[in-house]
């Protein structure tokens, strides 16, 4: 029933009740609310930018696995390059230069995690292409394009298809980060590094709602989506062995 940038001075910093559960902001604004419209956002970020550097990394590294040669002299000198800067340094990097946009926020972190599913497919890639099925697929005529989109890519994708669900949790905390630290989305948006970085006024002076609640949020998405792709990891693992 409440906005998330509905804002009530009459009712500012109030501690929750059933009112309003999870309390209330210096403006006054539904702190659930906010919560809640901030959980949209941050895992649409996130599925955006796990499911576009999988995209992106599994292509450029099947390739790159595939045909081998100068390409994938090129591709890995580049992963080398991108893996010199830590993941979130590179996204803040990225989103200072573009500016503070959701899209850009996406294209920032994305940068930063495509190799890891450029270097897992390439290495997967490498394995399958010397399997049988890959050789008769060849002698029966295939182009190569063919064989590599149809044979081998698709059986080189478990390791990414598990790195994915664990770049998922790894986008929302570096979302929530670039949020807290003023480099990705602004107020009054509602978002959960935005939401914890105003609570981190209120630290001090006692108001622990305002920051815990959507604190709270984060490690409970980032904690399950890193479960998730644990569990995957061991169904893998077995099925290989």
């Amino acid at each position: 029933r409440y906005e998330p940038t509905q804002t009530d001075p009459s009712v500012t910093l109030q501690p929750p009740s059933a009112e309003h559960l999870f309390g209330t902001d210096k403006f006054g604004r539904d702190v659930l609310t906010r919560v809640v419209h901030a959980t949209r956002l941050d895992l649409a970020i996130a599925a955006s930018v796990a499911i576009g550097a999988f995209a992106i990394g599994s292509l450029v590294g099947g390739m790159a696995g595939y045909y081998g040669g100068s390409m994938d002299d090129v591709v890995m000198r580049g992963v080398d390059v991108i893996f010199a800067f830590p993941a979130f340094i590179l996204a803040m990097a990225i989103t200072g230069v573009l500016g503070d946009k959701v899209e850009y926020v996406i294209i920032a972190i994305g940068v930063a995690y495509i190799p890891y599913f450029i270097r897992l497919t390439r290495g997967e890639m490498l394995s399958v292409r010397t399997h049988q099925y890959a050789e008769a697929a060849i002698s029966v005529g295939n182009p190569g394009w063919r064989v590599m989109f149809v044979h081998l890519l698709p059986n080189s994708l478990s390791p990414a298809l598990v790195q994915m669900t664990l770049v998922f949790a790894w986008a929302i905390l570096d979302a929530a980060g670039l949020a807290f630290l003023g480099l990705g989305i602004t107020p009054p948006t509602a978002e959960w590094g935005v939401l914890v970085s105003e609570g981190a006024q209120r630290i001090i002076t006692g108001e622990w709602w305002v920051w815990l609640f959507p604190g709270l949020a984060i490690v409970l998405a980032a904690f399950a989506f890193s479960l998730v792709g644990d569990g995957l990891r061991d169904i893998t693992a077995r099925e290989e062995n």
